[in-house]
């Protein structure tokens, strides 16, 4: 069974950093595209917004035009984590951050639907 755990979320200031990771266990396959979504305070559950998203085999990786240059993904396939760098961070990203995964995937998948299992969210707070 695939399980994915957050952590490193905080509250910060604007224009701080954190760096959050998600630890995976029990995926089989190195074909697996991971995604990092968050759901702003009062949003629904539909209304997540897919922030960044990482073939893990192929290495590619794409970003939301509201964080590009901001926020960073990496990865330690020895670890089996994946991190996302979040730079000059703003009021407006506060959220709870998830990360989820889809294996047997060599391509990005954008859609938050297309992704399980997800893990249980860290919650970043941007705030002066």
């Amino acid at each position: 069974q695939v399980q994915l755990v957050e952590s490193g979320g905080g509250s910060v200031q604007p224009g701080g950093s954190l760096r959050l990771s998600c630890v995976v266990s029990g995926m089989t396959t190195d074909s697996v595209c991971m995604a990092w979504f968050r759901q702003a305070p009062g949003k629904k559950r539909e209304e997540r917004e897919g922030v960044a998203y990482i073939d893990i085999g192929g290495g590619s990786t794409d970003y939301a035009d509201a964080v590009k240059d901001r926020f960073i993904s990496s990865q330690d396939n020895a670890k089996k984590t994946v991190y996302l760098q979040m730079n000059s961070l703003e009021p407006e990203d506060t959220a709870t951050y998830y990360c989820a995964a889809v294996g047997g995937v060599r391509w990005l998948l954008r859609s938050q639907w297309e992704y399980a299992p997800w893990g249980p969210g860290t919650q970043v707070t941007v705030s002066s």
